[in-house]
C-alpha cells in the first residue's frame, strides 16, 4: 500500500487501516493546531527526524494505560513515602519539552522533539490542550512528561529523568490526579519495558480508536 502524501492546504488524514505494517500512515502537511488536534481525535500522532517530512503514524497494536491499571512498586511508593519529590503540573512546560528534547535516547540518533515540534506543542500548550507533569527537587526541576489532553484521554509524547525514579515519580502522580479528574485513558503510543511496569498494556487499535470515539467529545 502507498503511502499517503499530505498538502498543507487539505486538512484531512486517510483511514488509519491504511497504515503500513510499522503504522507509518502519512508524510507531509503541517503541525497547525488544526491538523494535531485531528491527529490525536484520530488515533494519529507525528514522529519524525529533523532531516525527514512531518511523518504520522498509527502503530497496531497500540500502546495504552488504563488508569486504574497503574502499577506501583514498592521501590516507588517507598520513594513517593519519603517526600524528597514534589510533584506540579503545568509550572515550567518549556522546560520540560527542553528537556525531553536533550534527553540521549537508546538506539535513536538526535531527537524528533524538532523547533518545529517545540514551537507547535507550546502553542498547544498555551491554548489548554497540552500539558506538563513535573518532578521537582529543591526548587529544581528534575524530571517529567507533555501530552495532549482531550476529553477523558490524555495522549503522553515524552519525558525526561536527571534524577532516579523523577520521570517514574511524575508519570504516576500525574495518572492518579488524571484519574481522580475522569481520565478514562492514557495513550503511551508504543510499547517500552518501562511503561509496561508501570501498567501499561497493548491493544488492537480498532479498539483503540473505539475508545477515543468514546472518551473524547
Amino acid at each position: 500500500m502507498p503511502l499517503h502524501l499530505l498538502r498543507n492546504k487539505d486538512l484531512w488524514f486517510p483511514p488509519v487501516s491504511e497504515s503500513l505494517e510499522d503504522g507509518l500512515l502519512a508524510a507531509g502537511g503541517d503541525l497547525s493546531t488544526e491538523r494535531l488536534l485531528l491527529a490525536y481525535r484520530s488515533g494519529i500522532f507525528p514522529w519524525f527526524s529533523e532531516e525527514d517530512p512531518i511523518l504520522w503514524w498509527s502503530p497496531d497494536p497500540r500502546c495504552v494505560l488504563f488508569p486504574e491499571a497503574l502499577k506501583i512498586s514498592k521501590s516507588m511508593q517507598q520513594v513517593i513515602r519519603k517526600g524528597d519529590f514534589e510533584f506540579r503540573t503545568n509550572t515550567a512546560f518549556t522546560s520540560v519539552i527542553g528537556h525531553c528534547r536533550a534527553t540521549p535516547r537508546r538506539d535513536q540518533d538526535g531527537t524528533w522533539i524538532t523547533d518545529e515540534i517545540i514551537h507547535a506543542y507550546t502553542h498547544l500548550h498555551h491554548l489548554g490542550y497540552a500539558h506538563s507533569a513535573e518532578t521537582w527537587h529543591n526548587g529544581q526541576l528534575v524530571g517529567g512528561l507533555y501530552g495532549i489532553r482531550l476529553g477523558k484521554v490524555f495522549f503522553g509524547e515524552s519525558m525526561f529523568s536527571s534524577a532516579s525514579n523523577a520521570s517514574k515519580f511524575a508519570f504516576i502522580q500525574y495518572v492518579q490526579q488524571l484519574k481522580a479528574e475522569g481520565v478514562q485513558l492514557v495513550d503511551c503510543q508504543v510499547h517500552t519495558q518501562h511503561l509496561e511496569s508501570l501498567g501499561a498494556t497493548m491493544i488492537p487499535r480498532e479498539q483503540f480508536i473505539e475508545l477515543l470515539q468514546q472518551f473524547i467529545p
